[in-house]
């Protein structure tokens, strides 16, 4: 992985980071307001709460509903960023189809580029082209 990939990588990483951070705070904050709006309301023990208690209402369904806004913002967020992440291999030139372990840290590889694919022989310390294959996958 060359620098400059590694970079944007982190960049795309601390990005993400960024944006969680800034739905956890605006969360706090919204959270924070409500109840600090609440101050001047009296509280009665259930048991002797008189028959005519406020039944309370506009200030908690306005804190659901911000709070129901942040999760659903939260979660495009989250999905868009899957969709968007590294680990889908449509569309790249290199992949990596097939690998067997031999034992020992040895490995077989069978990688494409392009559409062309070729056997690779895989240890600590070297990579070697042992043949190219044929261009289409055998059938089982």
């Amino acid at each position: 992985m060359s620098r400059s990939t590694r970079s944007r990588e982190r960049q795309r990483v601390d990005s993400r980071g960024t944006v969680r951070s800034l739905a956890l705070a605006a969360t706090l904050l919204f959270a924070s307001a409500a109840f600090a709006a609440d101050d001047n309301k009296i509280l009665y023990p259930a048991s002797t709460a008189p028959a005519s208690a406020p039944a309370g209402g506009s200030l908690g369904n306005v804190t659901l509903v911000i709070g129901l806004a942040l999760a659903a913002v939260g979660g495009w967020l989250v999905l868009r960023g899957r969709r968007a992440s590294p680990r889908a291999a449509d569309g790249r030139a290199l992949a990596i189809e097939e690998t067997r372990s031999l034992g020992n840290r040895q490995y077989l590889v069978v990688a494409s580029y392009e559409g062309k694919r070729f056997l690779l022989g895989v240890c600590p310390g070297r990579i070697d082209h042992l043949a190219a294959l044929p261009d289409e996958k055998p059938r089982p």
